[in-house]
């Protein structure tokens, strides 16, 4: 729950700002070329995912020597390389979610916040982002589901460290593995009940901004 919230906040940010990015890339190659790679964790399997991670960020990966060398932070197998592995695998429902909701924008819209001479990054917050709010909310929902259930690639970077590394879904993998199943059925238990809040907490908030816009 820790590693999931934390996750989202790097999570919700940068998949917000790759959509904005996205939407002024001018070049139909470049837009297809990095959408290709922002949308790639959502169909890779979690642990091909998480082996190009333990590559790039291991002891030994380039990202990850660099950081153990200069600033004495091993990322591998630590409590971080779990918020990674969940903002990776989660990234792409949150940029998405984002990208389709800010091009739903009427363009009219901005277009008249141009000529009052506002600029583009208040035009993004002022403007598109009030517009697109709740697609970017849903977004958002949707990624800290997915980074509460991510399993394989924070196996693969992370571990299973007792105290350390574990998160809830490998919590529930332990226990069935070790035929603790009391104890599983208890996690399992917690991660329904905060599923089923966030997606009943998602719908009330879509059905109140609908009935908001019916008004």
């Amino acid at each position: 729950m820790k590693t999931a919230t934390i996750a989202i906040l790097f999570t919700f940010i940068l998949g917000l700002l790759a959509a904005r990015w996205i939407l002024y890339r001018k070049s139909d190659a470049t837009r297809i070329f990095w959408d290709g790679i922002f949308t790639m964790p959502l169909v890779l399997p979690p642990t091909v995912a998480g082996f190009f991670l333990l590559v790039f960020f291991g002891s030994y990966g380039p990202v990850g020597k660099l950081f153990e060398n200069y600033l004495g932070i091993k990322i591998a197998f630590s409590w971080g390389a779990t918020i990674l592995a969940a903002v990776v695998m989660s990234f792409p429902l949150m940029y998405r979610s984002a990208r389709g909701a800010l091009e739903q924008i009427d363009e009219d819209l901005i277009f008249a916040a141009r000529t009052l001479g506002m600029s583009e990054w208040s035009i993004f917050f002022r403007v598109m982002i009030p517009n697109a709010l709740p697609g970017i909310i849903s977004g958002g929902v949707l990624a800290f589901a997915r980074g509460l259930g991510e399993f394989g690639a924070t196996a693969m970077i992370a571990g299973n460290i007792p105290g350390r590394t574990r998160t809830l879904p490998l919590a529930v993998y332990s226990e069935v593995a070790a035929g603790n199943m009391d104890a599983a059925y208890q996690y399992v238990l917690v991660i329904v009940i905060i599923c089923f809040a966030i997606v009943a907490a998602m719908n009330i908030y879509l059905i109140m901004e609908k009935k908001k816009q019916e008004a």
